[in-house]
């Protein structure tokens, strides 16, 4: 279908228009009033159904805002930069008479979010269990889960099905599958640990490979808080929202509650008496630990440990950088569990059910405003006596 330039030269401009001011709500498509006619209703019926200005992960994403003069259907045009946004924007901001724990400062940059464990808990919002009172598996046998079927805040109590339903209509249904079947493939059954990395790009790195890998929880033992770097973001890519993030000051107190979640401590280290990550059997609830960048693991981390494991080395250098070793130890946990147990993730139903209503309170920014608004009107309705 050819487009005039005068009309070519239009929808540059609207597109510009559009992108400086996306923060409106009816930010519409300007047509000059030359254009208005008849045409108005070929060039909305263009935009809507032109695969260049189609619905995507990135780009620009058309909008239902209102229809025009002539009865066409007219659409809002949005730049979209990610699929955070696209939620963010699409969730109406809630009031509430309780009030609302803020977000992490700082977008939840990784740096910011250990060097705050305040920050690290608000990341995660059902309630979890504690770690010593049903030791060794949660709410299932084969493998710890940290969450309750509840969500708290105030005198407000909602279940995973009730969140569910509050957020159902708030988020667009390409995001609402994409997080069911993230999170169909995660697992509690491996755990990521590192102790004492000073570089927060490693540390980003990882746990980009830890969330595209299908592994929830990841443990930071004594983090160089002195140290600080740019923002890590771009390397991280916004992992850290969507993992459950934990936060040590010694990795005595770390191990000691990994082990009474059922875990076996397996560290990484170079020497005589470790054993190839190969000949591991990984089906078996394992915390994999990651040394530091200069010093390897410590001796405390090695004593306590219940075994040594190494990636073998056939070159001349013997060693990886340690965000690339962990992406390989994940990998190959993966591969090794999928050929055992038929697959990676090895959630109940009922628990996919409650980390899905965990995501969901996680992927928009409004989402706590929404399910609490939700329950307000579920304990304003009136009940029908017979």
């Amino acid at each position: 279908m050819g487009v005039s330039k005068p009309v070519a030269r239009t929808c540059v401009s609207a597109i510009s228009f559009n992108r400086r001011t996306r923060k409106g709500s009816q930010n519409f498509f300007p047509l000059p009033r030359r254009l208005r006619h008849p045409l108005s209703g070929c060039l909305s019926a263009f935009f809507s159904f032109s695969p260049l200005f189609a619905r995507s992960r990135r780009g620009l994403g058309f909008y239902p805002g209102g229809s025009t003069s002539f009865g066409v259907r007219s659409y809002a045009l949005a730049a979209i930069s990610s699929e955070d946004q696209l939620d963010e924007s699409e969730t109406p901001p809630c009031s509430s008479a309780v009030e609302v724990p803020e977000e992490p400062a700082g977008g939840g940059a990784v740096e910011e979010l250990i060097s705050n464990p305040k920050d690290v808990r608000r990341l995660m919002k059902m309630e979890r269990r504690s770690d010593f009172s049903d030791a060794g598996g949660g709410a299932s046998k084969s493998h710890w889960f940290p969450y309750l079927d509840e969500f708290k805040l105030g005198e407000v109590s909602l279940n995973s099905s009730q969140i569910l339903e509050a957020l159902d209509a708030f988020m667009r249904i390409e995001r609402k599958e994409r997080i069911k079947r993230v999170v169909g493939n995660r697992s509690y059954g491996v755990s990521l640990v590192v102790e004492g990395l000073a570089d927060f790009g490693n540390v980003s790195a990882a746990f980009r490979s830890a969330d595209a890998l299908g592994f929830q929880s990841v443990h930071v033992i004594s983090c160089d808080s002195s140290k600080r770097y740019r923002d890590n973001r771009h390397v991280s890519k916004g992992a850290e929202k969507w993992l459950d993030i934990e936060v040590w000051n010694s990795t005595q107190e770390c191990f000691k509650v990994l082990k009474s979640r059922g875990y076996r401590i397996a560290t990484t280290h170079v020497g005589i008496d470790t054993v190839s990550i190969y000949d591991m059997d990984w089906s078996c609830p394992t915390a994999i630990v990651m040394g530091n960048e200069l010093k390897g693991i410590s001796e405390e981390a090695l004593q306590v440990s219940d075994l040594h494991c190494s990636i073998p080395m056939n070159g001349m250098v013997d060693s990886f950088n340690v965000s690339v070793a962990a992406g390989i130890l994940m990998h190959h946990a993966v591969c090794d569990r999928t050929s055992r147990l038929g697959r990676h993730g090895d959630l109940t139903l009922g628990e996919r059910q409650i980390l899905l209503a965990e995501f969901s309170l996680r992927h928009s920014k409004n989402a706590i405003s929404i399910a609490l608004e939700y329950a307000k009107r579920k304990n304003e309705t009136p009940i029908c006596k017979l």
